[in-house]
């Protein structure tokens, strides 16, 4: 019998541990495609930002109005402070200096004022975007108490009562569709014109992210003589309208010592933001079907602004404003989805990575980058085609586009019919489970969260059996 020599030892099997840590790493670095995705959306939403700004500024943009205020320019005469020399001496062989002299405009708010707003909306298209515009007409009335007015003014200011007018105001005169008319003391109204003691002033920024503006932030000011007559009786009450077209949003400001404001339209989607909410909105404010309305009442303590100031811009942190929304925007939850791609990318490459090891047959690190770049399109289909049907359908088309693709090449790579029906199941269920979270404002950390620990855990269980280092040729795989 001869000798067949010694027997070479068995090659170990290949480690399925550090093939599940390649796989991984390969789910982080597809994640990098998505920025470029990202990156594409960003530009398509300054693009559409960009459009509004331009459709959204022919028509009035933003608008925010102001109610009967009265202007009165003043003047007073500033005296040079001593210099102050050691231990707070005041120095007197120091040179004096000339006197100066200060002038500006006084401004005096009605004690109680109410405004109305009621808006008729529409749609303006351009190219893929649309912008939401409207029709609004402003009702203003606002009492005065004359007893008192310029009892704050600075110390030593003369109020030049000769000049002094009663403003409105509005953000952009481009909107105005008729005169702002203004009635004041009883008299018959009067068509306002620009103010000639303050024509524009500005306002301390609200900031609003879904509010694009081109130009800056300020209103354009427009009076009428306030007359000796106006001024003798103890109250003086004015009242007055006007028709401003805008878009996107429409605010008023809290321009009374008490004020109360209602704005109420046809626009299904508003936004109730600014400086105070509205005290009651919906049904509760008179709102017909399909349409919005609310109130809001800010008293003096509240508002925090003095019943008379030498400044309005202390008024923009009162405004009390509503944005149109544009639910058919898809740009915000094509934005949230890709937040989650890493985690999809991961969940995709964990179930072929099961399918891996439960059938025995390999799948080469290209193939993973392959079934990685069908979701990085994904998103890009999502996006492209949510621009002309919006989000629902959108996901629907590219959702099974892709979730086909990523099932098929399952079958192919197994050769198993069964493998990519379990395949299309599997991922059916997560593409579900991505739209979902994408309509789950609220929850959608919650159950992403819950999901990604029910997808560890299931990976765990069905890999107990595996032998990860590979060296005892035992693989007592269980069913998938």
């Amino acid at each position: 019998m001869t000798d067949a020599g010694p027997r070479l030892p068995t090659p170990p099997r290949r480690s399925l541990g550090l093939k599940l840590l390649l796989v991984c790493a390969l789910a982080f670095l597809m994640s990098i495609p998505a920025l470029f995705v990202f990156a594409l959306l960003l530009d398509r939403t300054h693009r559409a930002e960009t459009v509004a700004a331009e459709v959204g500024g022919l028509m009035g943009g933003p608008q925010t109005f102001l109610g009967p205020v009265i202007a009165v320019p003043y003047s007073r005469t500033v005296s040079p402070t001593a210099p102050v020399g050691p231990e707070g001496r005041t120095t007197f062989a120091a040179p004096a200096a000339a006197s100066s002299v200060e002038s500006g405009v006084w401004h005096i708010f009605p004690a109680r004022g109410r405004v109305e707003v009621a808006s008729d909306s529409d749609v303006r298209r351009r190219s893929l975007f649309r912008v939401p515009v409207y029709e609004a007409e402003v009702r203003y009335a606002a009492t005065f108490d004359m007893g008192r007015a310029g009892a704050d003014a600075p110390a030593g200011a003369v109020l030049d009562w000769s000049r002094a007018e009663i403003v409105v105001g509005a953000s952009d005169p481009r909107g105005a569709r008729s005169d702002i008319g203004l009635a004041v003391g009883g008299r018959q109204p009067v068509a306002l014109t620009p103010s000639l003691v303050e024509p524009r002033t500005e306002l301390a920024p609200f900031e609003d992210a879904r509010v694009v503006t081109a130009a800056p932030r300020g209103l354009r000011l427009f009076g009428t003589p306030l007359t000796a007559a106006d001024r003798a009786g103890p109250t003086l009450e004015a009242t007055g309208s006007a028709t401003f077209s805008g878009a996107q949003r429409v605010a008023v400001l809290a321009f009374a010592g008490t004020t109360e404001a209602a704005i109420r339209g046809d626009w299904a989607h508003p936004s109730y933001n600014g400086g105070f909410l509205p005290g009651q909105q919906g049904a509760a404010a008179g709102a017909g079907e399909g349409g919005f309305a609310a109130r809001w009442t800010v008293p003096f303590v509240a508002r925090g602004v003095p019943v008379e100031a030498g400044s309005l811009a202390a008024l923009g942190a009162t405004e009390l404003g509503v944005t149109f929304v544009e639910p058919a925007n898809p740009y915000q939850s094509v934005s949230r989805s890709l937040k989650y791609a890493p985690m999809f990318i991961g969940l995709v490459f964990l179930a072929y990575f099961l399918f891996e090891t439960t059938t025995g047959r390999r799948v080469h690190p290209a193939q993973y980058i392959l079934i990685g770049l069908a979701q990085v399109i994904f998103y890009m289909l999502l996006l492209s085609i949510a621009e002309h049907t919006g989000f629902d359908l959108a996901f629907a088309i590219a959702a099974a586009a892709t979730v086909g693709l990523i099932s098929a090449y399952a079958g192919w790579t197994f050769e198993s019919r069964a493998q990519g029906l379990r395949a299309l199941a599997a991922f059916t269920f997560l593409y579900g489970l991505i739209y979902v979270l994408m309509r789950l404002e609220d929850y959608a950390l919650l159950v992403g969260a819950l999901a990604s620990f029910a997808a560890i855990a299931a990976v765990m269980y069905f890999t107990r059996k595996i032998d990860w280092y590979g060296v005892t040729g035992q693989d007592s795989r269980g069913p998938l």
